[in-house]
């Protein structure tokens, strides 16, 4: 263990799990700034924080074991997340069963804090804007193991009243030197290949990572108790407005060509059967047609109960990551 990891902490060490990944990298300096020590646990070592950085692998107990040692605090970002893994069991194997040894960990320790990152993906898509209540009726392997994950937890902090739960839902999370749906979105409009399928009238709720950090070090100071709470960058926009928005960033002129939904969601199957077949992954699938096509909003209102005021706006977040991303545009 990294003496630097644990070290000079005034308000105790946090472990951040899955720490080395996109939203982890953001978060160690802020934790850090507000006085916390802090060890990384991760499979992939961090190459932002390498003196952080612990080997630590959710589904094995004698490695959580040995990150947990010392810890005031939890914070959970690891996690199966992707639309593409297999076997399917990987996600259960992550993101439930890494959820019980996380728990199992925590008793061992008698550590009394955890923070944990759930998705909206718990709802799956929704005629209108949901809050916390739900309804719930995840759509894939991911969602549905956040949700039984979101049960585990739930079960340990009802052990003893004096533990401290808190679950946050993000929206789907954009940022520099993120590679997901959004980056993928900025990047065919960018290149001049992008075509908006369908009406484009879907709503689309989304989060800044340098927001989402931040807040997860605000929720820190939260009293024992389950807290659940959805994360959004507000005013959501639609389609059509926000691929304007990004054109605009990017400084192109005119509108975005349309495609037919019909159409694409043929292609989208097609390319699914041939990734079967092949084991190559597209960039293109119908999943991923139908979330471009559906409305993915969410209510966020008990954020602002928190006192959280975020550090960007959405579209100063998209700015940034257009800027980073696409400088010469």
């Amino acid at each position: 263990m990294s003496p630097a990891s644990g070290a000079g902490g005034k308000k105790g060490l946090a472990l951040i799990l899955g720490g080395s990944g996109f939203v982890g990298t953001r978060l160690a300096p802020l934790l850090r700034e507000q006085g916390w020590a802090v060890r990384i646990g991760d499979v992939r070592r961090s190459e932002a924080f390498p003196d952080l950085w612990m080997e630590c692998d959710v589904t094995s107990p004698e490695s959580l074991r040995k990150a947990v040692t010392g810890a005031a605090v939890i914070i959970n970002l690891a996690a199966e997340h992707r639309d593409d893994v297999r076997p399917l069991s990987r996600y259960g194997e992550v993101n439930v069963e890494g959820a019980r040894k996380v728990c199992d960990a925590a008793r061992e320790a008698g550590i009394g804090k955890i923070i944990f990152t759930s998705s909206v993906a718990v709802y799956g898509f929704q005629p209108k804007a949901v809050d916390e209540a739900g309804p719930f009726d995840p759509f894939n392997a991911y969602g549905k193991t956040k949700l039984e994950a979101e049960g585990v937890y739930r079960a340990w902090a009802e052990e003893d009243a004096a533990r401290t739960l808190t679950m946050v839902r993000p929206t789907v999370v954009f940022g520099e030197g993120n590679r997901g749906n959004v980056y993928n979105l900025l990047q065919q409009i960018a290149s001049g290949k992008f075509l908006m399928v369908g009406a484009g009238k879907n709503v689309k709720s989304m989060a800044y990572v340098g927001n989402v950090a931040a807040f997860l070090a605000h929720v820190l100071s939260m009293g024992p108790g389950v807290h659940i709470l959805n994360y959004v960058d507000g005013p959501d926009m639609d389609t059509i407005t926000l691929v304007e928005h990004i054109r605009k960033c990017l400084g192109k002129k005119g509108s975005a060509p349309k495609f037919p939904k019909s159409l694409a969601m043929m292609g989208g199957h097609l390319l699914d059967v041939v990734a079967r077949i092949s084991g190559r992954t597209f960039p293109i699938s119908a999943i991923r047609v139908r979330k471009f096509c559906e409305s993915t909003q969410f209510r966020a209102d008990r954020v602002k109960g928190t006192g959280f005021v975020p550090p960007y706006t959405l579209a100063e977040g998209l700015a940034r990551t257009i800027a980073f991303e696409f400088p010469a545009k």
